[in-house]
């Protein structure tokens, strides 16, 4: 029996085209229903840190868990959930299109360039989520500025009103892409350290332990997987480290994403003047890192759900 990180997942044994375009269709679901579930699972906590992060003048006086508890109170328990609606536009594509990516990019860089080991993990990862960065930009956008909203001070009236008014009043299409630079400068070691650790743990594990860490895939005995309990776990660990090293590019991509909508919106014009205005404005624990316990909250269970039901829907769709 062969461990499933020993193992291509393409299917370069076929030579029928229609078989591959079906196993990439097949892969952009799994990777677009694994993004799902794991955004779902923390959008509550997702609506917290956007609101603290750019210092909502509602709930800047608050902190994560006394946010969690006055957000239902003012805007009822579906305020947790806004800007969710727009979040699962983005999510399936950005998901779909990430795990694809990787799987493309890891197989591109060990074949044809020769890079292989765990950098080709690391190397892959970046690449592909700024790829899926850019293809969902202006979705992110628009569930920012949605999500940022409280009751009674309202802005836009839904995901086509928030199009619309951005495009006709900040810059036309440029205007979706406003804090683009610092979410790649940040995505890069994101992405690339989450597909990197769970990787590498991945591998690790089942060579070492496999009677122990590891079961026959339900799609394919011949292929070991995680179990799943230890798919989680290396998921979360991936997550929490991923975050650990960008979290201040996510605070400046925030910021800079929100615009107009912030009063001091004129000093966050650049990734370099947005990371200098917030240091010098607010510091190092309450600016760069500024909700940064509630990303460990909420990292961890989404990366370990991301990574799980990724895997779980490998075998559902026979990617194994």
């Amino acid at each position: 029996m062969t461990s499933e990180a020993a193992v291509s997942t393409s299917p370069s044994m076929s030579s029928a085209p229609a078989k591959r375009d079906y196993y990439w269709v097949r892969s952009f679901v799994a990777g677009g229903v694994a993004g799902c579930c794991a955004k779902t699972t923390i959008a509550p906590l997702d609506r917290v840190k956007i609101l603290l992060q750019a210092q909502s003048p509602h709930y800047k006086h608050l902190g994560v868990f006394s946010t969690l508890r006055a957000v239902p109170q003012k805007e009822g328990i579906l305020g947790l959930y806004k800007g969710n609606g727009a979040m699962m536009v983005r999510i399936f594509p950005y998901g779909a299109i990430q795990f694809m990516a990787f799987d493309k990019y890891k197989k591109l860089l060990s074949k044809q360039i020769g890079i292989s080991g765990h950098i080709h993990r690391l190397m892959a990862g970046s690449m592909a989520g700024m790829t899926a960065v850019i293809c969902t930009y202006p979705l992110d956008m628009v569930r920012a500025r949605l999500a940022f909203q409280v009751k009674g001070d309202h802005r836009y009236t839904g995901i086509a009103n928030a199009f619309h008014t951005i495009y006709l009043k900040e810059g036309g299409v440029l205007g979706f892409y406003r804090g683009l630079t610092p979410t790649l400068i940040g995505m890069a070691p994101y992405a690339g350290l989450s597909f990197f650790t769970f990787g590498t743990l991945k591998s690790i594990g089942l060579k070492h332990f496999p009677e122990m860490l590891g079961r026959p895939s339900s799609d394919n005995p011949d292929v070991l997987i995680l179990k799943t309990h230890v798919n989680l776990l290396c998921g979360g660990v991936a997550g929490a480290i991923a975050q650990t090293v960008s979290y201040p590019f996510d605070v400046a991509r925030r910021r800079m994403q929100l615009g107009s909508v912030l009063p001091d919106s004129e000093k966050c014009v650049s990734l370099v003047k947005t990371l200098k205005y917030v240091y010098q404005q607010y510091g190092v624990k309450k600016g760069l890192y500024r909700g940064l316990s509630l990303n460990y909250i909420r990292c961890v269970p989404s990366q370990a759900v991301a990574f799980t039901t990724y895997e779980f829907m490998k075998q559902v769709l026979h990617l194994n």
